[in-house]
């Protein structure tokens, strides 16, 4: 349970999107990416090493030392030491693509997140360049967007994909449909967790391409495959005995998290499985406050209807598309993400 609301807490989230910048600058100038080589540094030496005079100095490591992510000792400025544990297990470079992608991709969209409550749609997809009714039918008119949302995403991937690996149960599985399955980060992470199994990527005809090309980077062509197509229109292809909905099912509406389920049903032989993976809320609907917070994104750009769902929702959409059996598996990280499947 979350803990009462005290007026140091309030100061936060009133100045949230400060707390926000004061960790995107020190990402940006290189603070701690410095304290860490260099750990006990004094103000002076700081600036001089990040090209700062004295006054950006102070203004950055005052607010960097009273979020807690750096701290002040007698010998100099250190890094918190969550942040020395993702320096040392190589952690560091996924949240600097998280920051990346907060800053230029959020952040311009977040601003519509009143507006996107009041229309119940995602309002800030005007700030992203195109035509298109969802954040990945547009991206393509602004390729440098395009490449930046795909490493971002690879980023989050990397950070949340032990948990897909760990808890997606594929033994006696012979052919997974990836669907929606963006450039292939989750079926290529599968597929070298698990060598007997071939898998399919779906998704759109520019995202397969980009796709094909990882997977051939990876050496995995001869068991990774890619098929375009668009994945509510189009009928899935068969042969397989298990598909998988990868941080999909949180871009749609609960309508069309059914008709995307039965189509997966109807795809699937008896005693086929469906795995679905991505963040989860929980069921009594306060928190955890990471689903909370990202909801912000997802009420402002991905698509009309997307969000966070909790765990017996997706129980309740199996049931409506005819599965059975469904299992929740939380990975049990500081992240909710969690694995829920079920059997045809």
């Amino acid at each position: 349970d979350a803990s009462p609301l005290t007026t140091d807490g309030l100061v936060q989230i009133l100045f949230g999107s400060s707390a926000f910048q004061m960790l995107n600058a020190g990402r940006n100038l290189g603070l701690f990416a410095l304290l860490h080589r260099r750990p006990g540094l004094a103000p002076p030496e700081i600036g001089r090493e990040l090209g700062l005079a004295d006054r950006p100095v102070q203004i950055l490591l005052l607010g960097t030392t009273a979020l807690g992510l750096t701290r002040c000792e007698e010998d100099g400025y250190r890094n918190a030491e969550v942040l020395d544990s993702l320096f040392a297990d190589d952690t560091w470079t996924i949240i600097e693509d998280l920051i990346e992608y907060e800053e230029r991709i959020v952040r311009p969209a977040e601003v519509d997140f009143t507006e996107s409550l009041r229309r119940n749609t995602n309002v800030g997809l005007r700030r992203i360049k195109g035509t298109g009714p969802d954040l990945y039918h547009r991206l393509s008119a602004d390729p440098e967007l395009e490449q930046l949302f795909y490493r971002c995403m690879r980023s989050w991937s990397r950070l949340s994909n032990p948990v897909l690996v760990e808890k997606a149960e594929l033994a006696g599985v012979r052919r997974v449909l990836d669907v929606g399955g963006g450039d292939g980060v989750n079926a290529i992470a599968l597929a070298q967790a698990n060598p007997g199994v071939e898998f399919t990527v779906l998704d759109l005809p520019g995202t397969v391409e980009i796709a094909r090309r990882r997977i051939a980077e990876h050496g995995l062509a001869d068991r990774v495959s890619v098929r375009a197509a668009d994945i509510f229109d189009d009928v899935y292809p068969p042969g397989h005995d298990c598909v998988l909905f990868a941080n999909q099912l949180v871009i749609w509406s609960p309508e069309e998290n059914v008709r995307l389920l039965r189509k997966a049903h109807a795809a699937l032989p008896d005693g086929g499985r469906v795995l679905v993976f991505n963040a989860m809320a929980d069921d009594s609907g306060d928190g955890p406050l990471y689903a909370a917070l990202d909801n912000v994104y997802f009420a402002t750009l991905p698509a009309a209807s997307s969000t966070i769902y909790r765990w017996d929702q997706y129980e309740e959409w199996f049931a409506a598309a005819g599965f059975v059996k469904p299992e929740r598996l939380p990975g049990g990280r500081w992240t909710p993400h969690g694995v829920i499947s079920a059997v045809k």
